[in-house]
């Protein structure tokens, strides 16, 4: 599809490749703007939407239609200090819930602009016209969350990210905005080491176009398709991660990837598909074949009382002077993940692989428990009738562990979400690193993509006001479309085809890279990555260019196996078990890696470089907020 106009747009376009790839070095379609952001998830619309309340021109690029971003599939709500449920509540608490969860790898800074600005950014999105559930009192509803103190979580029922997205485009659209949709970044541009622009190809008929543009922001989400079970869409290949590492780009934390602990296991054409933390938010407790509530087994110091089936016979949540009282169902998804494989491990597993998850046990407490449900969990229960013929108000569901999201990304500057080593590209959401350390909070991906994809779309407009035009060079672009044509002109039979290729990768990547992993299969998975990368250099795809998703599944792979070896090199590396990286062969925390970050980039020969850099001390101030909330 072509370029949706904005009101008043002070772009040009021009030309068109009819398609035909004996025109493709003459003819392309060229588009200037001051910013593009790759991306229109929560991260990308929101940095939009700030680039140009500043006045500059924008291009909003997206993988598929506008309106269908991974962000739509985000269920439980955002995180933000409001205080609306409990008045104990503040950023500080939130800073800390966020540092303790990411077991202090996270960038000190983003935690706390992130704390400090997220109940502003759900506040203005609200005044932009989300609908939100609300107290009895009639302020924005919060629900408890894994690793949140408080009730934090504002939410619409377990439709907030779809709620989120409806309102930024709402908004968007009223400000002047392009939108180029169906469209894939292929490779960024360069002048010099700084970041021009970006080559992209419409993926109906095939034809190129060149974004020139003084600032870039990255927006382009996870790698989820990069493992076999995961709750993530099909854009999620790591175009952002991959694109940034080849233009010079750091990358790190990348052997952080969390995997849910409930996605659904049953039936195998829905395996992966999230099952929203807000259910074990509103009651629902985990049950193994035995009917055993299992959490209650190995709770860490923090939960103190008793060890009840139910809330109501008494267990608390102790940190520091603060109590709560909470289920064990709602710690760190990391460690939930872990207690449920290690179910299914012992032999008291569900039928197919997982665990129970039941909120029909609450019949027993509210007399509307049906519609209660209903009201709370729409989605979950359209989801599980349809999909599952399952009735989760009055039967379990089974459940089990889903790759989810990577903590790991492009290494930015925190306020100004800039990268550390490629002038002009920023980046925003979850192809960003920094905020989550070792461990995402469940709903800390909704505000980040609020706070930083506000933040990323400023300072890019900052940086195009002073800076002029950069200077792209034709060879440049030619080698650019060469090399995404390059598999249409290879023999198709000279191997299997892209999406055997894939699936082979993903499957490595579940055995040797997965919830747990150990030297010798990351060894093995090092070597194997390396072989897939040579059969993927060679691999041909029959076909033109027009309507080829065969094509399109070839170049997804070359950000594939990107992001793939940037996860095995680092999980390797990092020589303990902390957070959602699991190593059963090092079981424990090493105090010497617990300030340290994994840093990942493209050396001269081309070869993927990895060393350890010492993360900068906390401030005074914000240690003492640490201590104080325990």
């Amino acid at each position: 599809m072509g370029c949706v106009r904005g009101y008043l747009c002070p772009l040009v376009c021009y030309g068109d490749s009819g398609g035909l790839e004996d025109l493709l070095m003459a003819q392309h379609q060229e588009c200037e703007y001051d910013v593009v952001v790759i991306g229109a998830g929560g991260a990308g619309l929101r940095a939009a939407i700030e680039a140009a309340t500043k006045g500059v021109s924008v291009g909003l690029i997206c993988k598929s239609l506008l309106g269908k971003a991974h962000t739509v599939m985000a269920e439980g709500g955002v995180a933000a200090a409001l205080a609306n449920v409990d008045d104990r509540d503040n950023w500080k608490v939130h800073f800390a819930d966020t540092m303790r969860g990411g077991h202090y790898l996270n960038a000190w800074r983003m935690a706390e602009l992130h704390a400090k600005e997220a109940p502003e950014r759900v506040r203005e999105l609200e005044a932009w016209g989300a609908l939100m559930d609300r107290t009895p009192d009639g302020r924005i509803n919060q629900r408890n969350f894994g690793g949140h103190a408080y009730p934090r979580l504002a939410h619409v029922g377990d439709r907030t990210g779809l709620e989120m997205i409806r309102t930024l485009q709402d908004h968007g659209i009223h400000e002047g905005i392009d939108v180029h949709m169906e469209v894939t970044v292929s490779k960024l541009l360069m002048d010099g080491s700084r970041c021009a622009g970006a080559l992209a190809y419409d993926r109906e008929l095939g034809r190129f176009k060149v974004f020139k543009a003084k600032a870039v922001v990255m927006a382009t989400g996870g790698i989820g398709r990069a493992f076999l079970v995961t709750s993530n869409s099909w854009e999620y290949t790591g175009d952002g991660h991959a694109l940034a590492y080849h233009a010079g780009a750091e990358l790190v934390d990348m052997e952080f990837v969390q995997f849910h602990p409930t996605g659904m296991v049953w039936p195998p054409s829905v395996r992966g598909i999230l099952v929203t933390e807000g259910v074990r938010g509103e009651g629902g407790i985990l049950k193994n074949s035995e009917g055993r509530r299992f959490m209650f087994d190995d709770v860490p110091a923090l939960y103190k009382g008793s060890t009840a089936d139910t809330p109501e016979e008494g267990w608390r949540y102790v940190v520091g002077d603060r109590e709560a009282r909470r289920p064990p169902e709602l710690l760190t998804r990391d460690h939930v993940a872990r207690k449920i494989v290690k179910e299914v491990q012992a032999g008291r597993g569900s039928p197919h692989g997982g665990a129970f998850l039941d909120i029909a046990w609450i019949q027993e407490h509210i007399k509307d428990s049906e519609g209660h449900i209903k009201k709370k969990l729409p989605s979950m229960y359209h989801q599980f009738k349809e999909l599952a013929g399952i009735d989760i108000t009055k039967e379990p569901m089974e459940v089990g562990p889903t790759t989810h999201y990577v903590m790991g990304g492009i290494r930015v500057e925190p306020d100004s979400q800039m990268s550390t080593t490629v002038p002009g590209l920023f980046a925003a959401g979850e192809c960003a690193a920094g905020l989550h350390g070792a461990n995402r909070l469940g709903g800390n991906s909704l505000s980040d993509l609020l706070v930083f994809g506000k933040r990323a779309g400023e300072y890019a407009a900052d940086f195009a006001g002073k800076n002029t035009s950069a200077h792209i060079q034709d060879e440049q672009i030619d080698l650019a479309v060469r090399e995404a044509l390059a598999p249409l002109e290879r023999d198709p039979g000279a191997d299997v085809g892209p999406y055997r290729l894939q699936y082979e990768l993903q499957q490595l990547m579940q055995d040797k890279a997965g919830i747990a992993r150990e030297e010798d299969g990351l060894g093995e998975a090092l070597n194997e990555l390396q072989q897939l990368k040579t059969r993927a250099q060679a691999m041909g795809v029959g076909g033109s260019r027009e309507y080829n998703p065969g094509w399109h599944t070839t170049l997804d792979l070359h950000s594939l196996l990107t992001v793939s070896e940037a996860v095995v090199m680092a999980a390797q590396a990092r020589k303990e078990s902390r957070g959602a990286h699991s190593r059963p062969d090092y079981l424990d925390k090493d105090p010497d890696w617990g300030t340290v970050n994994l840093v990942l980039q493209k050396g001269h020969d081309g070869e993927m470089e990895l060393r350890k850099e010492v993360i900068p001390e906390i401030p005074e101030d914000l240690q003492n907020i640490i201590k104080e909330q325990g």
